[in-house]
């Protein structure tokens, strides 16, 4: 167990970047590792396995929903709490998945992205001094909301290869100081979906310390056969609980950022208060685009979980005939990768050579974690399945290059 709390005598945008590890020696915005992979992909013509977005597009009936969207004129601002149409597809999106009964009107909010929401809800929640508790590694905003908010950002590590967290490190994790306990499940960038006991543990630690559940759900509907429920279907857990999701990864309409939230009406009043004066609205015509995807029959969301296990399996022999080690992830885009039986004990190393050695770009997982606790995820590496089958196969072989080096 970490926490993590910026210097005191920072600016406000230095605290915020200082939290999420983008500071610079000299007090600058430093490159991320995203921006630098992505980069080295562009210059050295390497598949990019670093960033997180399908190549491909998602259902038919969801792009054309949007298209008559627009031709019908829902181009103006929607209500600041989001379109009719989708809060209510969202509330039975809820009812129907899980069994949670959602009251559209007052208990669904629907922003730009689960990016913004997580936003809003730390900006809404979270005060000067106050703790957040998540797993790490982590989806890298969550820092630098933590510390925009002035929070302190304590961590429980998520340990390769079986990614599970030590419930007694959860335990001391967790205390009268904790504001928000943010689980992410299933996970980014492990792909592990934390089970029944990890869940259960959560829930009575929040009610022990009076703490808010913050969950990110965005790959719900990605998981390969180890099920998905939300931390707000156990016991205890529907009143201090405040889920986020999204249409991006379930629907390839990533670009689009239509995402939402739901919560007990006191708290989306809470979150709402600042969502308002972030983005205000977005996405008039592609609200009702979403609600049409979430009214989808089941076999639509089945079919593309299916589907991108298959991806998930092409990438993962390519993996492991290059020599590096893999647990299969259980959800979500993404593989994490050992290098140290290639002979790197440092991940982001192989990442900036890999690009020349064999023609693909990965991340290293030590984006995900603070500086600090780099040394247990030094040799990891993250790489995105969320694309075509044959930039997949491509990759494999390119990938055998560095086992015959």
């Amino acid at each position: 167990m970490s926490d993590f709390s910026p210097a005191p005598g920072l600016r406000p945008w230095q605290r915020t970047a200082a939290g999420a590890g983008l500071l610079a020696a000299d007090g600058t915005i430093a490159a991320t590792i995203f921006a630098e992979m992505s980069a080295l992909a562009a210059s050295t013509g390497a598949i990019n396995l670093g960033q997180g977005f399908p190549d491909e597009d998602g259902p038919a009936e969801v792009l054309e929903a949007a298209r008559q969207a627009i031709a019908d004129g829902v181009n103006q601002y929607p209500p600041g709490i989001g379109a009719p149409v989708l809060r209510e597809a969202i509330a039975a999106h809820q009812l129907r998945w899980y069994g949670l009964e959602v009251d559209a009107a007052s208990e669904v909010l629907v922003t730009a992205g689960a990016t913004e929401a997580l936003a809003a809800t730390i900006l809404a929640l979270v005060d000067e001094g106050d703790e957040v508790v998540t797993f790490e590694p982590y989806y890298d905003a969550y820092a630098a909301l933590i510390a925009r908010a002035g929070g302190v950002h304590r961590t429980v590590p998520l340990l390769f290869p079986d990614w599970r967290p030590d419930l007694d490190e959860l335990d001391a994790a967790v205390t009268d100081r904790t504001r928000v306990i943010l689980v992410n499940s299933p996970h980014n960038p492990t792909g592990t979906v934390l089970g029944d006991d990890v869940l259960d543990r959560v829930v009575e630690l929040a009610i022990r310390h009076d703490a808010v559940i913050v969950t990110d759900e965005v790959y719900e509907h990605l998981t390969f056969g180890a099920p998905h429920r939300p931390i707000a279907t156990r016991p205890g857990a529907r009143e201090r609980t405040i889920t986020i999701s999204s249409g991006g990864k379930t629907f390839s309409t990533t670009g689009w950022k239509i995402g939402w939230l739901t919560a007990p009406a006191h708290l989306v009043t809470s979150v709402l208060a600042v969502k308002q004066y972030l983005t205000y609205v977005n996405g008039a015509p592609f609200q009702p685009a979403i609600a049409t995807g979430l009214a989808l029959p089941d076999a639509v969301f089945t079919d593309a979980a299916a589907a991108l296990r298959a991806k998930r399996d092409v990438l993962a022999g390519g993996l492991e005939a290059a020599g590096f080690a893999i647990p299969l992830p259980d959800a979500g885009y993404f593989i994490v990768a050992g290098a140290a039986p290639l002979g790197y004990d440092d991940g982001a190393v192989l990442c900036r050579e890999l690009p020349e050695r064999a023609g693909v770009v990965g991340v290293p997982v030590s984006a995900f974690v603070h500086p600090d606790r780099h040394d247990a995820y030094r040799s990891l590496v993250r790489f995105a399945f969320c694309k075509r089958h044959d930039v997949l196969e491509e990759a494999s072989a390119r990938l055998s290059r560095l086992s015959a080096a």
